[in-house]
C-alpha cells in the first residue's frame, strides 16, 4: 500500500554516513521524497524555521490588519467520511484513525508572509506551494538516542480546568495511550531500550483565533547497531507517522484512503533537517496549500469508537487557525 522512493531513502543513507548536511521533505504516502544538500537549500524555493536550523535572514514587516475566514464543509458532510471511519472502528479493523478534512480559506497575507509573521517549533515555506507551521516533532536523533513526542488531543484553552479536563478526558485518554503505545512499537524497530520518558505533558498554543491546550508524550531508545548513522533507513522504516495515520498502520491506511476522499499529499508527511550528527524532524501539519488561486487548510484529528461527530467536527474546525499575535 505504501509506495516507498527506495532510491530517496538510500541517497539520504549515503548522505548521513559521509556526515554531510541536509534537508528532507516526504509525503504522506512517502511517494515524493525530496532532500536538499546544504548548498542547494538557497536556491530551492525553501524557507525552513527550525529550533535548530533557520535560513531566513530577512524580517517582513506585517503592516496590515490579518483577515483569515474559513469556509468549513457542513457536519452533514462531514459525517459521510466520519460514518465510515466509525464503523471500521466498531468492525475491529482499527482501533484510532487519524481522520482529515480539506477547508477553503481567505486570507489578506501570501503564504510567504503567513511564514514569516506566524510563530511555531517548526515552520517551512515551499515555492509558494505550501506553508506549514507545526507544533509536533516527528523524531529527533541525538548522539544515537532517538525520541519521539507523539501529540494527541486538543482543547480550547479558555475553558475552565481545560488542562486537567483534558487530560481526563476518557476519549482524548485512549487516543493518547493509543499513539504512544504505536510510537513506542515503532521506535522498537529501530531502537533498543525503548521507554516512555513523560507522560500526558500539556503545551499551550497561543493564536489569533483562540488559545489550545494539546497533550504529548516522550519516548526514547537507543539507535539499534544496523541502522547507526542511516537516517534514510530510519525514515523509511518508520513512515508514514503513526500520530497521523493510525493503528494498525496498513489497514488504517486503507480505511482513511475511503474516507476523506482528498489526496494528503505532502499534508502529514515529515520533514527534518540533519546537521552532520543529529537529526530534527516534525510532522507537516497546521498546513496551507494553494490549489491554483484558492488555499486550503488541512485539518483533523483523532478518531477512537467513543468519539462523538460534533466534538470532531469542533476539533477540525479549532485548528483551522493562523498563529499570528
Amino acid at each position: 500500500m505504501f509506495s516507498v522512493n527506495n532510491q530517496k531513502f538510500i541517497e539520504m543513507d549515503e548522505l548521513s554516513l559521509q556526515k554531510a548536511p541536509f534537508f528532507f521533505i516526504v509525503d504522506f504516502l512517502t511517494e515524493n521524497v525530496e532532500i536538499f544538500k546544504e548548498n542547494e537549500i538557497e536556491n530551492s524555493g525553501l524557507l525552513i524555521d527550525f529550533q535548530n536550523f533557520s535560513n531566513v535572514e530577512t524580517t517582513y514587516d506585517l503592516d496590515k490588519k490579518v483577515e483569515w475566514k474559513s469556509y468549513p464543509e457542513s457536519l452533514e458532510s462531514f459525517k459521510k467520511g466520519f460514518d465510515n471511519v466509525q464503523k471500521n472502528l466498531h468492525l475491529g479493523n482499527s482501533y484510532l484513525i487519524n481522520y482529515t478534512r480539506k477547508t477553503k480559506i481567505d486570507t489578506n497575507l501570501t503564504l510567504k508572509e503567513i511564514f514569516y509573521h506566524s510563530t511555531s517549533k517548526y515552520k517551512v515555506f515551499y515555492k509558494d506551494f505550501f506553508v506549514f507551521f507545526s507544533p509536533e516533532t516527528f523524531v529527533k536523533i541525538i548522539d544515537g538516542k532517538i525520541l519521539t513526542y507523539p501529540m494527541k488531543g486538543t482543547i480550547d484553552a479558555s475553558l475552565e480546568n481545560a488542562a486537567e479536563i483534558l487530560k481526563n478526558d476518557k476519549k482524548e485518554k485512549a487516543e493518547h495511550y493509543t499513539v504512544v503505545d504505536l510510537l513506542r512499537n515503532d521506535l522498537s524497530m529501530v531502537a533498543n531500550d525503548v521507554k516512555v520518558d513523560k507522560f500526558q505533558h500539556i503545551d499551550f498554543i497561543k493564536t489569533q483565533q483562540m488559545d489550545l491546550y494539546a497533550m504529548s508524550s516522550e519516548i526514547s531508545g537507543n539507535i539499534k547497531p544496523e541502522f547507526d548513522g542511516k537516517v534514510g533507513s530510519i525514515m523509511k522504516k518508520l513512515l508514514p507517522a503513526g500520530s497521523i495515520l493510525g493503528a494498525p498502520k496498513q489497514k488504517t491506511l486503507e480505511i482513511i484512503l475511503e474516507s476523506e476522499g482528498f489526496d494528503r499529499g505532502y499534508y502529514t508527511g515529515v520533514c527534518g533537517w540533519f546537521d552532520g550528527n543529529n537529526v530534527d524532524s516534525c510532522v507537516m501539519i497546521r498546513f496551507i496549500e494553494k490549489e491554483g488561486d484558492e488555499l486550503y487548510f488541512k485539518s483533523g484529528g483523532g478518531i477512537t469508537h467513543m468519539s462523538k461527530l460534533e466534538d470532531e467536527y469542533q476539533e477540525m474546525k479549532n485548528k483551522i487557525y493562523v498563529p499570528i499575535y
